[in-house]
Formats: structure tokens, sequence, C-alpha cells
């Protein structure tokens, strides 16, 4: 268990599953370091993850954070890697045995690893206090001010409170829970005139509160950004997953004046993946959340503006400029404008499973909502690599994991990997031939029925937990009658728009289109959205770095 600790200085954090060790290692960095910083003390991952999540409600700052490389059921790139979520500004340090410096050296990649120290140290005055004086150093420099907490209160059967609480956490906003029906919960709703009726309510850091906020009321008074700075930029982004964050980062990083325009959370789908594991350069996997968030850290280091719960409701074409309009009536303009819009999850056609939306059927990972499948049976529905990787995820603690899927099998649609992992997963079960004719609850997911297409079979199964992955829709019809799109929505582009030997209708230019660009010159398009791309987070970034390329010709040409 993590030593107490006095709430007045940053935190120097140190895991050792070695009693000894532990000590030693405290004991050194208090010795130089104890009367400026607190020095946390952990014997396992597990306590010390506990103990920086103490940290963060509490509004904390941790700069530093020591982890020894074997650890029992979580090794120290595995506790890294997690604490990377709760303080991704802390620097990171794996103490490792000469044997095991190839772990650390991949740790680099996994972690962002910032040092690896060989056991042992002695003497702490040449190997391990010049390292940690110039990780303090880098740390005050860069951007760790704390974020005040924020409280919301709700009901975990309802709706709204469910998606605030995802909304906050997927735009990595710390927050602190507490359910309606506990002391605390109903001292808040007390403070702030509420009877509990109306949920979520959300205290923010000020202390004001909001009741069932909307979500760009709700990002506003969180600190999102969610007005431009300018009038007029050299490109818009429109959508914040991995294409769009690519065109971001790509876009700044060479000098165009660049905002990306979100309506939800950057990520995008794949920002709600548990765990990412054939993306190149990660050869342990990577969380779309952490992957997301560096991302995201990325674009704005280059300079990128990125807003937030913004919906963009048309695109005009205005002489030279291309102006995306807003939900607000609001409107930014730009030389050039990338769309990466990408998918969002196909709706359950079974009866009384919209009425159930947010109270035990939930559409993408929801993984605010995992630790309360603790123990419980959670069914998945779907058969591509995002309900693979929510099965893998789950399957860690609920008591068991059905995944249903209408194929015969699962080869068509996931990843070799995955499928080999399911297999060997014990308490994971696939269905297939089989769909969810019905979901039947009252407030909240009680049963489902099942229908086995092939038998011709329905059977009724007690259920509180289903994730459902199936099938991409593009939300496209806002460009209807600007941009041309494929009988099912998504955006044709290059070679797509001139199959018949001829421009598309309008084109004035001299030259076909570019590669990934639209019937408008000057709007391309990167990811997902666009007709038969590849459907995955690799070639999404590369079509978002592409465009980039495709925009500067464009602008040197116009």
């Amino acid at each position: 268990m993590a030593q107490a600790v006095e709430p007045a200085r940053t935190v120097i954090l140190t895991v050792d599953d070695d009693p000894g060790v532990s000590r030693a290692v405290a004991r050194d960095l208090r010795r130089r370091y104890g009367r400026s910083y607190r020095i946390v003390r952990a014997e396992s991952g597990e306590s010390a993850l506990e103990a920086l999540r103490e940290l963060k409600l509490r509004g904390d700052l941790v700069a530093v954070i020591l982890a020894d490389f074997r650890m029992p059921r979580m090794n120290g790139i595995e506790f890294l890697e997690q604490a990377l979520d709760v303080y991704p500004g802390a620097r990171r340090v794996l103490l490792t045995a000469y044997a095991d410096t190839d772990a650390a050296i991949d740790a680099i990649n996994v972690v962002d690893l910032n040092h690896y120290l060989l056991k042992p140290w002695d003497p702490p005055e040449e190997k391990l206090y010049p390292v940690v004086d110039d990780l303090l150093t880098a740390w005050r420099h860069s951007d760790h001010r704390p974020v005040p907490s924020i409280k919301v209160v709700g009901h975990r059967w309802s709706a709204r409170s469910s998606q605030v609480r995802e909304f906050l956490a997927r735009n990595q906003v710390p927050y602190r829970w507490y359910s309606s029906d506990a002391p605390e919960g109903r001292r808040l709703l007390e403070a702030a005139g509420q009877d509990g009726q109306r949920l979520p309510l959300v205290v923010t850091a000020d202390g004001t509160p909001l009741v069932e906020p909307e979500t760009p009321e709700l990002a506003a008074r969180v600190g999102l950004a969610t007005t431009p700075a300018a009038d007029f930029y050299d490109l818009v982004v429109v959508g914040g997953g991995p294409a769009g964050l690519g065109a971001a980062v790509y876009g700044a990083s060479e000098g165009l004046r660049t905002v990306l325009v979100e309506r939800s959370a950057t990520g995008g789908q794949a920002g709600q993946s548990s765990r990412i594991e054939n993306y190149l350069g990660f050869p342990d996997g990577v969380s779309g959340g952490q992957l997301t968030e560096r991302a995201r850290r990325q674009a704005a280091k280059f300079g990128a503006e990125i807003l937030t719960a913004r919906e963009v409701t048309s695109l005009e074409v205005c002489g030279a400029a291309r102006t995306v309009r807003f939900s607000d009536g609001s409107a930014v303009a730009a030389h050039s404008v990338i769309l990466a819009t990408g998918v969002s999850y196909r709706q359950l056609p079974a009866p009384g499973a919209d009425d159930l939306t947010g109270c035990g059927v939930f559409y993408g990972s929801a993984l605010t909502e995992a630790p309360a499948c603790e123990g419980q049976d959670v069914y998945i529905v779907g058969g591509a690599n995002s309900a693979g990787q929510a099965a893998m995820f789950l399957a860690r603690g609920a008591k068991s994991v059905t995944l249903l899927v209408r194929g015969p099998s699962l080869e068509a649609s996931m990843s070799y990997y995955l499928i080999q992992q399911i297999r060997e997963a014990p308490n994971i079960t696939v269905r297939t031939g089989t769909v969810v004719a019905e979901a039947h609850g009252s407030g909240r997911l009680e049963q489902l029925t099942l229908h086995d297409v092939a038998a011709g079979r329905s059977e009724r199964v007690d259920a509180q937990w289903m994730f459902v992955f199936i099938g991409a829709a593009p939300l496209t019809d806002w460009l209807d009658g600007t941009v041309l799109r494929d009988e099912r929505g998504f955006l044709l582009t290059g070679p797509d728009l001139t199959a018949d030997g001829r421009p598309p209708a309008g084109w004035e230019l001299d030259r076909p289109p570019y590669h990934l660009e639209t019937n408008v010159p000057g709007v391309f398009v990167a990811g997902d959205v666009r007709a038969e791309s590849a459907k995955r987070v690799a070639s999404a970034v590369g079509e978002g770095a592409m465009a980039v390329m495709l925009v500067h010709r464009y602008l040197e040409q116009s």
C-alpha cells in the first residue's frame, strides 16, 4: 500500500515489489529531494495506480515516476503504460537489471520512457541524482499545471450521465463521480438546489452547478476550446480521429495555419479501442486513448488549434475560400479543407435497444462503464476488430463475455492475431450466426432475445451489459449537394470521380482531381469516410499526411 503523504508538495513516486529495494529507493530520493517533493512509495503496480488516481482526484502533481521492471502480475512497463493515462506529463524511469536492458529499450516506444536505470544505482550521487535532476528540470519547463477537480453527480442507469462521463473521459478532463444515491451525491444535489430528478449534475472547478448540460456548454465550462481564434486559416480539418489528427500534425508542423474541428472527442472510434496491437512502432500494443492523447498533444505542440463540441452543418464555396458552418450559425473559412469525419457505429435495429441506450446498451467500448462490468456477464455484438478488442479488454474483469456475430465466422472481418487471442481466452464465447432480436428491461437492460439465424431458434437470456459494434455509417448528409458521395454516403475522390474519363460536373480546372481531392477543388478527404478506404488506423493516419501534401500542391497552384 502506498505511504500516506502530506498534501503540500509535488510528488515523486517509486514502485518496487521488493520491500527492501523499495525502501532503499525511497530513502535515497527522500535524502536528496525530500524538502521540495513528497516521496510516495508503493510495492505493487496496482497499489501505485491506486495512489496515482487518488493524487489525481485531489489535484496533486506528479513529476517523476520510477518503476521496477520485474514485478509480478503487472511489470514495470505495463504499470507505466497505465500511469501514462493518469499523469501523461510525468517523467518515467524504469529500474532494470542488466539482463533486461532490451525490455527497457523497447519501453522507450511503448510508454515514451524518459530514462532507464540499471540496478544497483549506487552511488546515487553519480547514477541516480543526475538523472532525476534532469527529469525534474524538464518537467518544470513543461505544461504541468494542475486541473481542478470537476464533480459529476448522476445515476448508473441514466443515459445522459453515461454520455457526460464518456465525453469528459475521452477529452482527458479529470472528474470525480458521485452516485445520486450516495451521501456525498445527495449533499451536492442539495447544495445545488436539486432533487435528483434531473441528472447529471456537473459541478465545475469554480463551483458552478450545471444541470443536464448540453455538450457545447459542458465543453466550454470545463476548459475545452470551442471557439476559433481566427476567422480564416490555411487549413480546416473536420474530424478528430486518426486521419484528422494526422492531418493536423502534418499541416501545423509544415507551417499551415491549421484548425481541427471535432463534434465530440478526438480519437474517433480508434480512441475508444482498449488495445490496438497492429499499429506500427508499438510491439506491445497501445490503447486508443493513449495514441489519441499523444497525437492531440503533438498537434497542439506544432500550433494546431483543436475545437471540441462543434457540430459542422454545411460546407460552402465562396470564391477561393472554403467555409465550414457550425450548428449555431457561426463559421470559419480557409484556403483548404480536409474532411476526416470518420464513421459511426450503426444503430442496432432490435426493438427495445433505442430505449435502453446508455442504460446497459452502449455503442463502442464505453470504457468508463468497464469497471461496473466486473464479475458480470457481458454481451458484445459485432465481428470486426473493434469488437474483438473490446472483448479482450472486458474479459479481464467480467465473469463471461459472449461475442455475437451475424456471419458464419470471424475470419472475414477480424485480424488473425485477435482471433487467436479470443480463442485462447477462457471466459470468451463466440456465437456465430446469431443476432439480437430484442432488448428487454425497465429503465435498464435486463434480458436479450437472441436468434440463431441458421437454426431459426430464439432464446431469452439474462443480460445487464451489451456493447454494440455493427458496421460503419458515414455521417455525411450535411455535404449533400456539395460533395459527391457513393450510394452508401462515403465520399468520392480522385480516380473515382473520373472513372468514365471525364472530370466531375462543375469541375473547371485544367487538371483532374488529386488522389484524395473531392469534386470541390481544395476540399480533400482522409480516413474511413472516403469511399473504398482501408478502415485501419495506420492507413487513416497515412491518408491524413498525404492529404496535407496535396493541400500544399493545391495552394501552390491556386
